[in-house]
């Protein structure tokens, strides 16, 4: 989210809004300011907070949330159409339009406007992270949840989902199921050193990328998506956690021991 916020800031920032269309009944998540509100607005600055896109508009703000099918198409020529899926499309004087789109069934992806002062779903995020104070927090803090719980709160860490978990545990070969009670000041220090890594190199990865955020991201991550392929640093077969929405990935050999964690249901280790 940080490379493509940084690649809208340079194709909008400084821009116009023309307009804001609604597209999805449900995809705008306020009801006021109005999207009438938008027009005319000049586009300061694209940034990013934990996992939404802020669009800073003088006074008023535009959040995007793309959840985990939304992906966001560069329209140049500008587009009016309606595609499937659609959810919102940002016109710009003299630039490219930008839609908002969103994959399956779900349709969670979605849109704030929010008004001066007003920091909607923001005010509810933790520090970022690879912030020093979520730093501080790995070094020192008491925290019982199991880690692939922890690391995907939004409230205690802002902007990781569940793949990048899954990566950052395998580097430091932690248990998902561990919590960070449980940890050794050394794997303490490895979480840490984990998390800065492969986030620090997913951004640099991003940051290849041209336009918006395509429909298909291969090569994103080396262990999640990959159960039932050989772990990239031992050779065992990677396994999976089944959810209902969606899965864990681990190396048994890396990360438990050798054990096979159990499924959602038992919520144990397997005997």
């Amino acid at each position: 989210m940080q490379a493509l916020a940084e690649r809208l800031d340079v194709l909008v920032g400084g821009a116009t809004l023309e307009g804001a269309t609604a597209l999805a009944i449900s995809g705008l998540k306020t009801f006021t300011p109005s999207p009438s509100e938008l027009s005319g607005k000049v586009v300061s600055a694209v940034t990013r907070r934990g996992k939404f896109l802020v669009f800073d508009l003088g006074g008023l703000r535009t959040l995007v949330h793309l959840s985990q099918g939304g992906r966001v198409d560069v329209e140049n020529p500008p587009k009016r159409t309606r595609p499937k899926g659609a959810v919102v499309r940002f016109n710009f004087l003299q630039r490219p339009s930008v839609l908002i789109k969103e994959y399956g069934s779900h349709r969670k992806a979605g849109w704030w406007i929010l008004a001066e002062n007003d920091d909607g779903p923001l005010a509810k995020l933790g520090p970022e992270a690879l912030s020093e104070e979520f730093a501080d927090f790995v070094t020192t803090g008491a925290d019982r949840r199991r880690l692939n719980t922890l690391l995907r709160d939004q409230r205690t860490v802002a902007g990781m989902g569940r793949g990048y978990t899954d990566e950052i545990l395998h580097a430091a070969r932690l248990s998902p199921y561990t919590t960070l009670t449980k940890l050794t000041a050394e794997e303490r220090r490895s979480l840490q050193q984990a998390i800065s890594e492969v986030l620090s190199r997913g951004m640099e990865s991003e940051r290849k990328r041209t336009g918006g955020l395509p429909t298909k991201l291969p090569g994103r991550f080396a262990i999640h998506g990959h159960a039932g392929e050989a772990c990239p640093r031992c050779g065992s077969s990677l396994a999976r956690v089944s959810y209902e929405s969606y899965e864990m990935v681990y190396c048994p050999q890396c990360q438990t021991g050798g054990r096979v964690l159990a499924d959602r249901a038992q919520s144990q280790f397997l005997r």
